[in-house]
């Protein structure tokens, strides 16, 4: 269900107080502007100017980031309810993390899924806050916090992008408050696994370049999947199977991945659309061939414009 934020009802029973603040705040920073041009105003919730596009109007900043879910109490009166709902259930011989997970799968106790502060990390910093839209997507959360974590768990998020949380909500972590539509959580072997086999390539050799391609995406620098460049990139890597295969290609055909790069496509227009440019070095002749492929970033869910094909620099 993707219903808006500022659909739900402000006496809504069942919501915490903190949730409704938090739903207001974001229907005021991330509600579309009229079809009109329009003056960018100052977000009244976080003292920054709205993003402006180029027809003048005021328009939401989109998420697609790729890291972990995880909880956090934001007041010591949360976490002490929480250790008294851990006594009455039977954690016997449950680890910290399966305790955890068990608590919060109590039917009763579900009043604390709205109470704790969901903190979505990226490479181990802490990068977004998350609200659900919706109540009944506090079970995508529950879901994304795993009773037996791995270091290779990926979660997806796929939202809107809000002010700054105020140091009263998440036990004083100030960072960008996100709207989430959709959360799924996976593994990279499940991943891996999941995508077909590379023409022509053996299944061991396909396997370890999705891994090497994989890895290289999900290191790279300051990729907190809010612009528009790694919003397609991190649709690539979990949408996309050929970005695979054509890595696997170029392993066979003794070349290295040797960059990655996004830019605007001069098809763009009405459309915000962006190539994906993937180069390959051969390891002997040092020759480079590039393969590209287009990604529509208009709106808050990215897809596919066009197949993966050779680029050539103009």
């Amino acid at each position: 269900m993707n219903t808006e934020v500022n659909e739900q009802p402000v006496d809504q029973p069942g919501v915490s107080n903190e949730a409704q603040t938090i739903a207001l705040a974001l229907e005021r920073t991330v509600r579309p502007a009229p079809q009109s041009h329009v003056t960018p105003a100052a977000c009244t919730s976080c003292g920054v100017a709205a993003e402006e596009n180029s027809n003048g109007e005021i328009t939401p900043s989109y998420v697609f980031a790729l890291g972990r879910v995880e909880i956090r109490f934001p007041s010591l009166a949360v976490e002490k309810e929480f250790a008294q709902a851990t006594s009455r259930v039977n954690t016997k011989g449950l680890t910290d993390r399966k305790a955890l997970h068990a608590v919060l799968a109590e039917r009763a106790n579900r009043y604390l899924a709205r109470h704790v502060c969901w903190v979505f990390t990226i490479e181990g910093l802490e990068t977004y806050i998350l609200v659900p839209r919706d109540p009944a997507d506090y079970d995508q959360l529950l879901e994304a916090v795993r009773p037996q974590p791995s270091p290779l768990d990926i979660d997806v998020v796929v939202g809107v992008r809000g002010p700054i949380a105020s140091p009263d909500v998440c036990n004083g972590l100030m960072v960008p408050i996100v709207a989430f539509d959709q959360i799924y959580s996976f593994d990279r072997d499940t991943l891996i696994k999941a995508l077909p086999a590379p023409k022509g390539a053996k299944p061991r050799n396909g396997t370890s370049a999705a891994e090497e391609l994989f890895d290289r995406i999900m290191l790279m620098a300051d990729n907190a999947g809010a612009t528009d460049e790694h919003r397609a990139l991190n649709y690539m890597v979990c949408r996309y199977p050929a970005v695979y295969n054509i890595v696997a290609d170029a392993f066979d055909r003794d070349s290295s991945l040797s960059a990655v790069d996004v830019q605007q496509s001069a098809l763009s227009g009405t459309r915000n659309i962006v190539d994906v440019i993937f180069s390959f070095t051969n390891r002997k002749t040092d020759v480079v061939e590039k393969y590209f492929t287009r990604c529509d970033v208009t709106e808050e869910f990215p897809f596919l414009v066009t197949k993966m094909s050779p680029y050539f620099d103009r």
